[in-house]
């Protein structure tokens, strides 16, 4: 029987590699980028932000995400036999979930670059983020075939399912529900939490820049 280096667990995690392979714990840590946009980007933009085309941004990735798994259901295909090993395979793995994730975003993002939604960037950097967003997923598919999780076909399916509905979604919210979000701000819900919809409006941080400015002006300070 081969032996086989222990295995190590991500802190907070259950993402596992092989202990000493420094290109596996990197990994590991690549496949975790959809926890991040999840907790630290959708979560803290609805705190903060609650503008209607994130909100309807991250709609479309849970949709996806349950589209995932029906799918999953219905083909139950197996994970390869080296995610045995990794005693975290007990659901089925065609197509990945990460990579269908992570393409579906890179897609969104990039037809909201193409189309200067919500951007205060110039235009170089916006290319530049959407780049890093396709390199991300890249590697967050190829993560999942290094560490033993899923096959190439596997990753392939889901970087192609997660590309298809983002583009499709996209074409759905600012084609389609787009006409709604005056009536979603207007409405009661909309207003207790402070919905709101700048996809109109060309420069965002100026705008809020201008407007806090304005504000300002009609308030008296003294300072001692």
């Amino acid at each position: 029987m081969a032996h086989h280096p222990p295995l190590k667990a991500v802190t907070l995690t259950h993402v596992r590699y092989q202990r000493g392979d420094q290109l596996g714990h990197f990994l590991a840590w690549i496949s975790l980028v959809p926890v991040f946009i999840s907790l630290g980007g959708f979560v803290s933009h609805f705190i903060f932000r609650r503008e209607l085309q994130v909100m309807f941004f991250a709609l479309g990735l849970l949709i996806s995400q349950f589209i995932n798994e029906l799918i999953k259901k219905s083909v139950q295909q197996a994970r390869p036999e080296t995610c045995a090993l990794l005693e975290m395979c007990d659901s089925h793995g065609w197509p990945s979930s990460h990579s269908q994730y992570m393409f579906f975003f890179s897609m969104y993002f990039t037809l909201m670059t193409c189309k200067g939604i919500g951007f205060w960037m110039g235009v170089k950097n916006r290319w530049s983020v959407s780049s890093l967003n396709w390199s991300m997923a890249l590697l967050t598919m190829y993560s999942r075939v290094y560490l033993g999780y899923h096959t190439v076909a596997q990753v392939f399916a889901g970087a192609t399912l997660g590309t298809v509905l983002g583009a499709v979604w996209f074409w759905v919210v600012n084609s389609i529900l787009f006409c709604y979000f005056p009536v979603i701000e207007e409405s009661a819900f909309g207003r207790m939490f402070y919905m709101k919809d700048t996809s109109h409006i060309p420069n965002v941080l100026k705008f809020e820049y201008d407007n806090a400015r304005a504000a300002r002006k009609g308030v008296d300070c003294k300072c001692d």
